[in-house]
């Protein structure tokens, strides 16, 4: 691993958790969820520059102020988060070297800890391979059919969710994800595209703070958790 950067896909208007504007831009803990974002990346000093895709017609990424960075550059965001990461993808790839890695993160996750970026860093320099942050399954897993009936019961213990960051050589990971978008209809994490192309992925167990903004009890656990931290 040479230099590392970050890509972030912020152009999503965030539909599910709903609103007046796109979850990205609602405040929590004093500043917009974005800007809590960039600031974990920007926290390592082994993250050499991030890109963020953001959608052009919206002004908002104005107020982010981390924006202004010289760390930081900015791309038109695509129609589905996998665009808008493989938009990045390819405007890193003008400018970093063959050896160059990157890691992908939800804009909608500002609660990563420098602690576990650091550690998914190092298990990625160690293996020499993919990592992803990743937590295993809690809950029991049922099996339903179409009238919601229960048919099976299924082993959880080689189950787990997946978080971001996700760490992979940058152009290894910018080959896949356009094949596997040409091939397939959806692509839900960058993992998925490695995984398609056949590259090795591995896991390193993430902290539950590090959860994914979606509904609006999400929004009040991270103000929570940012504010404790910052306490």
């Amino acid at each position: 691993m040479n230099s590392l950067w970050a890509v972030v896909p912020a152009a999503g208007s965030g539909r599910r958790l709903g609103g007046d504007i796109p979850k990205q831009y609602r405040e929590i803990a004093g500043a917009p969820l974005l800007e809590h974002t960039l600031r974990a990346l920007l926290g390592s000093a082994d993250v050499r520059g991030v890109v963020v895709a953001l959608d052009p017609s919206d002004r908002r990424a104005d107020a982010i102020a981390s924006l202004s960075d010289v760390r930081v550059q900015t791309v038109p965001g695509g129609a589905e988060r996998a665009h808008s990461v493989l938009a990045g993808l390819e405007h890193l790839a003008l400018q970093a070297g063959d050896d160059d890695w990157v890691l992908v993160h939800d804009a909608a996750r500002p609660c990563l800890s420098l602690d576990s970026l650091s550690a998914l860093i190092a298990e990625a320099r160690s293996l020499n391979e993919g990592v992803i942050l990743a937590s295993p399954v809690a809950d029991t897993l049922k099996q339903v059919n179409e009238d919601g009936a229960v048919t099976a019961t299924i082993d959880r213990s080689t189950l787990w969710r997946a978080q971001t960051p996700q760490l992979f050589p940058l152009n290894s990971l910018k080959d896949a994800l356009a094949r596997c978008l040409e091939a397939l209809q959806a692509v839900t994490d960058e993992a998925m595209a490695m995984e398609w192309a056949g590259e090795p992925v591995h896991v390193l167990e993430g902290p539950t703070s590090n959860i994914k903004v979606t509904v609006e009890a999400d929004l009040a656990f991270a103000d929570l958790m940012l504010r404790t931290g910052r306490e």
